[in-house]
């Protein structure tokens, strides 16, 4: 990454930005925009327009249009390949210009937003590309003179509401699949971090995506998110965020049309050590990029550090060492470690969490405060609290934020309870010499995916969904494609 030409990139303005309806960019019905703040400065970047549920309306209704119109629904498979391929190719080409507008309007460091937001998004949409004319229908093995069919068909208009931490990739985990299956889209981005997913809902256009196929709404979640959810002209909606507005959307769904959901609700980790980790220096190391890159902004984030009681207090000081080494600032800065929080009310409520913690009896090792507030932006210190409880608040709730809550253990029974004693069930670590130990682990650990001597990385091939109020489906693999399609029997007398 050259320095001189993201800064020339940060320093151009961006325009305003309205609603992508039927292949038009417009305007709120009442005119009414929102300021995009950067969390990078607490300045003022840009508007996107106001969403009312008039706007989410009209975008499913041009949604339906198209799909009732079959110019994508129907169009051969190659077809769709061909498209989808060169949108990849078009995001791929402008990677940089999206990954710089993407971080001043989220605020993860530009190093992680190259390769795990816009690098993520041209492989998925690849991925589900050269899927397309790869995914067959079933014949039966019925009796001798019945022909038993089962066809894959796409299930009409999808809504996808996407979180800021990632927008590129989460984004397009949702895209991928359901365009692939043959649907249309509505799409709400967070109210935070909208601008790079329009830009890439332009693109798609571009490579041929027809008008109506790709819809993308902005505004706020209690509106443009009530109406998609409250819907009974969305066949399916998928979500990434929070339980409760998980929780919301499940109750519009079954007082609407009861279309499915598909949630991700977040988590709230475990990474756990065992005293025989084959490198404890290389697992302190990881295990503190796996909960403070992005500023702790990940779902799969290993926000509780679990470790084995002989080796606490080494491991904790080791892991502290990494992470006070990490340079957290300017995210547009490629030798930033880690970037902003993405926005105040967010911020507030990480420092909220360390205190309460405080007040519960948990030790603050390191870290803990706001920095660089002279600069206007959104910045915390990764924070290390130790003598976490099990059923302190710190250890129970997802924070979203670069606070890791340590607890120690005495053994694999130990281990097994204190990480299976939250309501999440999303990821997971261990850290083990052991194979027999780390089969047992993957094993008795309640998680959608359990990480072993690492953390992070799986790509696209594999899939992502959580257990327990960690959510239900799978994003990823070919396995996401199940909740675009519906299977229709088709049962012939010979």
């Amino acid at each position: 990454m050259d320095q001189g030409e993201i800064n020339a990139l940060r320093a151009q303005p961006v325009a305003p930005r309205g609603h992508l309806i039927n292949g038009e960019i417009c305007p709120s019905q009442t005119g009414e925009v929102a300021e995009v703040l950067s969390p990078i400065d607490g300045r003022v970047l840009t508007t996107t327009a106001a969403g009312t549920a008039e706007d989410a309306a009209r975008a499913i209704a041009a949604a339906r249009a198209a799909f009732e119109g079959g110019r994508w629904s129907r169009m051969p498979p190659a077809g769709r390949k061909k498209v989808m391929l060169r949108w990849a190719d078009l995001i791929e080409a402008q990677a940089l210009e999206l990954a710089v507008l993407g971080v001043r309007d989220n605020g993860t460091e530009i190093a992680m937003a190259i390769k795990a937001d816009v690098g993520s998004a041209v492989n998925t949409i690849r991925y589900y590309a050269e899927a397309i004319d790869k995914v067959y229908g079933q014949v039966a093995p019925t009796a001798s003179d019945i022909l038993g069919l089962v066809h894959h068909e796409p299930v009409g208009v999808v809504a996808a509401i996407v979180p800021w931490n990632f927008p590129l990739m989460i984004g397009t985990w949702k895209l991928g699949p359901a365009l692939a299956a043959g649907n249309s889209v509505v799409l709400k981005p967070a109210e935070t971090a909208s601008l790079s997913l329009l830009r890439i809902a332009e693109l798609a256009l571009e490579a041929g995506l027809p008008p109506g196929v790709l819809n993308v709404v902005t505004g706020a979640g209690r509106v443009v998110g009530e109406a998609l959810s409250m819907s009974m002209d969305v066949d399916v909606m998928v979500f990434t965020g929070s339980g409760g507005v998980g929780r919301r959307l499940l109750e519009n769904a079954s007082r609407s049309n009861m279309k499915r959901c598909y949630l991700e609700l977040g988590g709230k980790s475990p990474n756990i050590v065992f005293a025989d980790a084959p490198d404890l220096s290389k697992a302190a190391k990881v295990s503190a990029a796996g909960i403070f890159r992005n500023s702790g902004q990940v779902c799969v984030a290993g926000s509780r550090l679990l470790v084995q009681r002989s080796i606490h207090d080494e491991f904790v000081a080791e892991l502290a060492k990494h992470a006070g080494a990490m340079k957290v600032g300017d995210p547009l800065d490629v030798a930033t470690d880690a970037g902003a929080i993405n926005n105040l009310t967010q911020l507030e409520q990480n420092l909220r969490f360390v205190e309460l913690a405080r007040s519960e009896g948990a030790q603050l090792f390191q870290g803990g405060q706001r920095i660089l507030e002279d600069t206007g932006g959104y910045y915390m210190e990764p924070t290390v609290l130790t003598g976490v409880k099990p059923g302190d608040s710190v250890a129970q709730q997802e924070v979203f934020g670069p606070v890791l809550a340590v607890t120690p253990f005495e053994d694999e029974t130990d281990a097994i309870a204190i990480a299976n004693s939250t309501d999440y069930g999303l990821a997971a670590g261990v850290w083990t010499a052991d194979l027999s130990r780390a089969h047992r682990m993957v094993r008795a650990v309640r998680a959608g995916v359990v990480h072993v001597n690492t953390y992070g990385g799986p790509d696209i091939t594999v899939p992502l969904g959580g257990v327990k109020q960690s959510g239900n489906g799978h994003d990823k693999s070919l396995h996401a494609l199940e909740k675009f399609h519906d299977l229709k029997t088709a049962w012939i007398q010979l």
